[in-house]
């Protein structure tokens, strides 16, 4: 399976995520990939001065960044772990604390999240990426709430996005609301930014 280019449209853009989610879901060393991106991640995160980072639950086969997370939390009681809470409503994700055994419910569109824990906002946010391009362009699922989420906060968090190295779209353009990742992480080290 092979990614050729990504139109900006709606329709190359829904074509393009079905090929990303067959060729990630389907890939045969996926696991040694995932072993290799989380020694990227923690290694990454040392030379981060960040306290507060926000993550997310990772669904049809995404790199789960959590254990890295867990480990970077570790021992540091002022370091603070969030998954996100899709609002339908708003269209925006807020962030409440994770940490192992925290308790969880499903959201409205399925996927886990801390039941009942406590607000608040990342300086970092960890961003799942179907596939990434140039220039720190990434994509995602479509529904659009990273990036509204990302243009309302202010003061700007730094974004980092992880995604499988195989996931790599060649001539990727940016659509119309797409905001570009600080880094982009793979398991092959750093491809993206500071």
């Amino acid at each position: 399976m092979s990614i050729d280019c990504a139109s900006p449209n709606s329709h190359g853009r829904s074509a393009l995520r079905e090929v990303l989610i067959e060729l990630r879901q389907e890939l045969p060393d996926r696991h040694e990939r995932a072993i290799r991106l989380q020694e990227v991640l923690r290694v990454w995160l040392l030379q981060r001065t960040e306290l507060r980072i926000g993550a997310y639950w990772p669904i049809k086969g995404e790199f789960d960044p959590l254990p890295s997370l867990y480990r970077w939390g570790e021992d540091h009681p002022e370091r603070r772990i969030g998954l996100p809470v899709k609002h339908r409503d708003t269209g925006l994700l807020s962030y409440h604390v994770w940490y192992p055994g925290c308790p969880m419910e499903e959201d409205a569109f399925g996927i886990l999240k801390p039941k009942e824990t406590e607000q608040f906002e990342p300086e970092l946010i960890l961003v799942p990426c179907l596939g990434y391009g140039a220039g720190g362009l990434r994509v995602g699922y479509g529904g659009g709430f990273v990036d509204r989420t990302l243009r309302e906060r202010q003061p700007h968090p730094f974004t980092c996005g992880l995604a499988y190295s195989v996931s790599w779209v060649p001539g990727l353009q940016a659509g119309p609301e797409d905001r570009p990742l600080d880094a982009i992480l793979t398991d092959e080290g750093q491809v993206w930014g500071a």
